[in-house]
């Protein structure tokens, strides 16, 4: 099979392609990756947070010892009365967005037929994401998902912050081929302990069972949700490639079949009702909706739904 990450449909990688994250090619990759969505994406979420808004704000933050000038309607008495010491309890201005990602690295991502593969864009997408929300007191934080592992990165803001993120994701090492992963866990990691209202997104395949809608709904009760769906062309098609070896890289189990007529019609078939329950799930969720393939360019599909967001939240047509 041809490598995706050196050629395409017309023999060479297209220019809309994520660039290489493996190797000795994975630092000059993100910076590639950085450049192209800064010159391509900048600036399309700026001021449109919804549901936040300016203000000092309500949501709880830290306790501080008090200061003479403090606001005494502030004080925690909780804490005071455990420390002996008076503390007042800090508010986080509602304008301040936090996002938290949940990334699917499982081994079902570690696949590709076109341009690149599915992990490439699901570290493509949370570059993008994390570019998007940047700024103005924003906050990022993620959790990583293997099947085998959970990695939490703390939700901090600033640019190099933002850049460590998009790096240790694509850094993550690969799923151990037979390690089913547990998107519905990841999620319900996010949603327990409850965490301030902002932003989550949620970047899958979204590939076997649908356990995870549950749990999917039940965090987008606190958040603002959008969920993003990494697609290959081989998930929802066989080729006409006569007798094949097909592999699940969650179980480890194979099997040789003969791509006949009738079967890829089947596996087709099945592929377009499994991924209508998927979106139906997603739109219960109450989720945006965003489906990036690694046949197509991701950053325009992105632009697309993001400048539909903009026009819903501003009152206009979706």
């Amino acid at each position: 099979m041809t490598n995706p990450q050196d050629t395409g449909p017309e023999g060479k990688r297209p220019d809309w392609a994520p660039p290489v994250l493996r190797g000795d090619r994975m630092e000059a990759g993100l910076r590639l990756l950085e450049i192209d969505v800064r010159r391509r994406l900048d600036g399309l979420l700026q001021g449109n947070h919804l549901g936040l808004v300016p203000g000092p704000g309500s949501e709880p933050g830290e306790a501080r010892p008090y200061a003479p000038g403090d606001d005494v309607r502030r004080m925690d008495w909780a804490v005071t009365a455990r420390t002996t010491t008076p503390h007042i309890r800090e508010t986080v201005a509602d304008r301040e967005l936090e996002t938290w990602l949940v990334v699917d690295l499982s081994a079902s991502l570690d696949f590709g037929t076109a341009a690149c593969e599915k992990r490439d864009l699901a570290v493509a997408t949370v570059a993008a994401i994390a570019h998007l929300t940047r700024g103005g007191g924003n906050r990022i934080g993620a959790l990583i998902s293997t099947g085998a592992d959970l990695i939490r990165v703390p939700a901090r803001g600033g640019l190099a912050h933002a850049r460590g993120l998009v790096r240790k994701v694509a850094q993550t090492p690969r799923a151990t081929e037979g390690v089913r992963g547990d998107l519905a866990s990841a999620i319900e990691q996010l949603r327990r302990p409850p965490r301030r209202r902002g932003l989550a997104v949620v970047v899958s395949d979204f590939l076997g069972d649908t356990g995870w809608q549950r749990p999917l709904r039940a965090l987008s009760l606190r958040h603002e949700l959008v969920s993003v769906e990494i697609v290959d062309p081989r998930d929802v098609e066989l080729p006409d490639v006569g007798t094949v070896v097909l592999a699940d890289p969650e179980t480890g189990r194979q099997r040789e079949v003969t791509a006949s007529a009738l079967l890829r019609k089947e596996f087709a078939a099945a592929a377009a009702e499994h991924r209508d329950a998927v979106a139906t799930g997603i739109r219960r969720a109450g989720s945006g909706h965003l489906v990036l393939r690694t046949d197509s360019d991701w950053i325009a599909d992105t632009v697309r739904f993001v400048v539909s967001r903009k026009r819903r939240w501003s009152g206009g047509a979706a």
